[in-house]
């Protein structure tokens, strides 16, 4: 199970306007498949309000990754249920299976243990490779990591994760932060640790 972050722009026609953010993905995509596995990858799309909407599907990104993968992605029009356990038991070594937005579920956002667990439920492994929303202890964050064993960072986690401590921990001088975000209370804690270390 892998949660990345798929959260692209769109345009007006629901096209993907920047990309960044899918081709941030491959490389542990790739891994994966290269290797092997079996992967069901999920993101959240937009911020929809109760349950699905068409303009919050991961529709758009499954072109691009096809593209970028060179293989045929496969998609569920859901994230738990019968039908992601049916087209998960089809999947054959070295496949992709995007799993639908997990914010159509108030669950994710509540970091229910029963919405964790159905998303668990068809996964041997977890792999984080969301680093925007790895700060929330969302379902598909940190609710997961409960039901599946080993859960690890993928690659562009690890990127961010080796930036951000080699910034912090021995900065160049003069140092300075610039915080940004659409939700200020979700940096408070970003700041305080900050204040400290910033010249």
């Amino acid at each position: 199970f892998v949660r990345a972050d798929l959260n692209v722009p769109l345009d007006a026609d629901l096209n993907i306007s920047d990309d960044t953010r899918v081709r941030a993905a491959i490389p542990t995509l790739k891994y994966l498949v290269d290797n092997g596995a079996k992967v069901l990858l999920t993101s959240h799309l937009g911020r929809p309000k109760s349950g699905p909407e068409d303009k919050f599907r991961l529709n758009p990104v499954v072109p691009r990754l096809s593209e970028l993968l060179g293989i045929e992605v496969k998609k569920v029009d859901d994230c738990i249920g019968e039908e992601v356990e049916a087209a998960a038991s089809k999947l054959e070594n070295g496949e992709v299976l995007v799993l639908d937005n997990v914010r159509f579920y108030s669950e994710e956002t509540a970091n229910d243990a029963d919405f964790a667990e159905k998303l668990a439920a068809n996964a041997d492994l977890y792999v984080n490779d969301a680093f925007g929303t790895a700060h929330r202890a969302h379902a598909s964050t940190e609710g997961v990591t409960k039901f599946l064993s080993p859960a690890v960072a993928g690659f562009c986690m690890q990127k961010e994760l080796d930036y951000l401590d080699g910034a912090v921990a021995e900065p160049t001088r003069p140092f300075a932060a610039i915080v940004g975000g659409s939700k200020v209370s979700s940096k408070i804690g970003v700041i305080e640790s900050l204040l400290n270390k910033c010249d």
